[in-house]
């Protein structure tokens, strides 16, 4: 039987992932902010790295969701 509410120890890891992904969004949002008119190549590897964070927690906060019993239908078109 399903439980009808997430233990409290899910929740917390969910709160948590949720927490760390929308710090690496706000830290891509901070280097596009500040990003010059024409970026060099240590610019583009910086955002590549931002990037990649950012992906890695909304994966992180997307695996806590599931195991928090917050499972979503695919959101992609058939």
């Amino acid at each position: 039987m399903t439980d009808l509410y997430p233990a409290a120890d899910d929740r917390e890891l969910l709160r948590r992932a949720a927490t760390a992904h929308t710090a690496a969004a706000a830290d891509v949002e901070a280097f596009l902010r500040r990003l010059p008119e024409v970026p060099d190549p240590a610019d583009v590897t910086e955002y590549a790295d931002l990037l990649s964070r950012e992906e890695r927690a909304r994966a992180d906060r997307q695996a806590a969701a599931d195991a928090a019993g917050l499972r979503l239908p695919s959101m992609e078109s058939e």
